[in-house]
């Protein structure tokens, strides 16, 4: 992004493989930081982390998932012995597993809380430690307007944004004597291929609904997600803020 310089800035993004993860860790490296990419998926990790590296930035591609604390502790583990530490954490990884709650399976539950909302509790968990020692953290967690609104058929996914916007005030309230910011962006209908199989005739009927007339895209996250990872933003904690084309107003 103009105007914002991350060198020597280190950063990971989850979910940085593909979608608004992907967009993220893109600007990221664009303005100069080294970007870390994790997510399940070995191909796309490693394709996302070239891709980076083409930028002139370091990279690293670490696999697994992080609904598991054994993954997760796996690669913070890579990423302090390569960088020794970490500054701007984004937690962006998500799924949906839609169901009306009347038919809603157990694990269709269990499983969207654990990879939305467990997730972040583990990579925050190790990385406020270091950020706190270093007096300097971004934290970035990636929640949804739908954790505002709520959304029919999508009572495990609402309330795993819900639960992630709260854990991020919590947060916040928690580091932020120690230079360390916790913020969470809430996006609305943005086009990734989580919202590619809606078909034509339902994006425009939600285009219509938004007052900028259009659906977002993952840049319209990703420059935010650079302002607020920068040093710029030091004096913003605890706060949501709605990338939507004013859906939510």
């Amino acid at each position: 992004m103009i105007g914002i310089d991350l060198s020597e800035k280190r950063a990971l993004v989850t979910g940085g493989n593909r979608g608004i993860g992907r967009a993220i860790a893109e600007a990221l490296a664009e303005s100069g930081a080294d970007v870390a990419v994790f997510a399940r998926s070995e191909g796309s990790v490693r394709e996302a982390a070239e891709a980076i590296v083409g930028r002139g930035v370091r990279s690293l591609a670490l696999v697994g998932d992080v609904s598991s604390a054994t993954d997760v502790g796996r690669a913070w583990d890579d990423v302090t012995e390569a960088w020794e530490g970490l500054d701007i954490l984004v937690n962006n990884a998500g799924m949906t597993r839609d169901n009306l709650l009347l038919r809603m399976k157990d694990e269709e539950w269990e499983d969207v809380l654990a990879v939305n909302l467990s997730g972040a509790f583990h990579w925050c968990r190790l990385a406020v430690r270091s950020m706190i020692r270093q007096r300097y953290g971004r934290i970035l967690n990636v929640s949804s307007v739908v954790g505002l609104t709520g959304n029919p058929g999508q009572s495990n996914y609402a309330a795993s944004k819900a639960g992630l916007i709260g854990f991020t005030k919590s947060l916040a309230a928690e580091v932020a004597a120690r230079g360390v910011t916790a913020n969470a962006i809430a996006p609305g209908y943005i086009e990734t291929e989580m919202t590619g199989a809606i078909g034509e005739a339902a994006k425009a009927d939600y285009a219509s609904r938004i007052p900028a007339g259009r659906l977002g895209d993952p840049r319209d996250v990703a420059n935010l997600a650079v302002f607020i990872a920068s040093p710029l933003a030091g004096y913003i904690t605890g706060q949501v803020i709605c990338v939507d084309g004013g859906l939510t107003r």
